[in-house]
């Protein structure tokens, strides 16, 4: 059987593509002209180059494939304007379930985020049911990542053999941008994260998510989304837990959110002087900060199998693969 991927020259597209093929499944990706393609260079993939404005180009790559996953997403803070999320996410989404519609395809797993679900409150951790509106959510990417599983889920409801995931923050190996979660864990290993704020997140290894994606293709409920996260905890665990496994002294400074907030205004505006520079915070980002990203990951492991390692593991493996890869000084 042959799948067809986007997003695969990506961190949590190319592992899904190592677990398409480790499965004995045939993968073709698509690839944009210029990427770095360095997660596929050792695997027996075949390439096809365009990206997801191009019909023809995706008619001709699903020809052939019962499954697929539509991975490829705009994900940022800085540096890209509305219409570039809209283009990408929302109507690169639309493209991509129209044309799968027309193939036939047998399974198609999009690929949305824990960023289009309803808000935690209190600390409790929110699930795919807790109540969201598009008028909740903060930022280009969050809305448009809001907008194209809404795109989604009315191509479902139409009638096409569509389940969604939903991953939280991956992490481990091949996050080679890196993420926003990655560029932590690296700013962690060269010192440049003296201090943090107050927040939570949900870490979950990459090759967990991906593994959820397979069982999504094999189990999942046509029309129902699934998120596929691991552990909840605040950021100074995530830091206490990277000191652990690096063996470099612990964060201990914490910064109050007004004081994040004045100096990532001080930030942005160096970027803006200066192309090269991208700043380490944004005021999205630090607002964003405020509310705790923590997901239950009860319906997939219920209904699909799922099933995650702990975060301090898959933190050990980011660090390592990233020392290997040269990303620390």
């Amino acid at each position: 059987m042959k799948a067809f991927v986007t997003g695969g020259t990506g961190f949590v597209g190319s592992a899904v593509i190592r677990k398409l093929l480790a499965a004995g499944l045939e993968v073709r990706a698509l690839v944009r002209p210029g990427t770095n393609t360095r997660m596929l260079d050792s695997l027996p993939v075949e390439r096809v180059s365009g990206d997801l404005s191009d019909v023809s180009i995706l008619q001709q790559a699903m020809v052939g494939c019962e499954w697929v996953f539509h991975v490829a997403a705009l994900y940022s803070y800085w540096g890209h304007e509305w219409e570039e999320f809209y283009q990408t996410n929302v109507e690169g989404t639309r493209r991509v379930l129209d044309v799968a519609c027309q193939a036939g395809a047998r399974r198609i797993v999009y690929t949305s985020s824990i960023a289009t679900l309803g808000l935690p409150r209190d600390d409790v951790p929110a699930d795919e049911e807790t109540p969201v509106t598009l008028a909740d959510k903060t930022g280009h990417y969050k809305r448009s990542k809001f907008m194209a599983e809404e795109v989604a889920r009315e191509f479902a409801r139409q009638g096409l053999p569509l389940v969604i995931v939903n991953p939280a923050a991956p992490v481990g190996v091949g996050d080679h941008k890196p993420t926003a979660t990655g560029q932590m864990i690296v700013d962690f290993l060269n010192g440049k994260m003296p201090a943090y704020v107050e927040t939570g997140m949900n870490i979950v290894d990459v090759e967990d998510v991906a593994a959820g994606h397979l069982l999504a293709a094999e189990r999942g409920r046509v029309g129902q989304r699934y998120i596929l996260g691991g552990e909840n905890l605040t950021l100074k665990q995530v830091l206490d837990l990277l000191s652990e496994v690096s063996g470099l002294p612990q964060v201990w400074m914490r910064i109050p959110h007004g004081v994040a907030l004045a100096w990532s205004y001080v930030d942005t505006g160096l970027a803006r002087l200066n192309p090269r520079h991208v700043p380490a915070a944004t005021p999205e980002k630090v607002r964003l900060s405020r509310q705790k990203e923590y997901y239950y990951s009860s319906k997939a492991a219920r209904e699909l199998g799922y099933t995650f390692i702990p975060a301090r593991e898959a933190l050990r493996k980011s660090v390592a693969w990233y020392r290997a890869n040269e990303y620390v000084r």
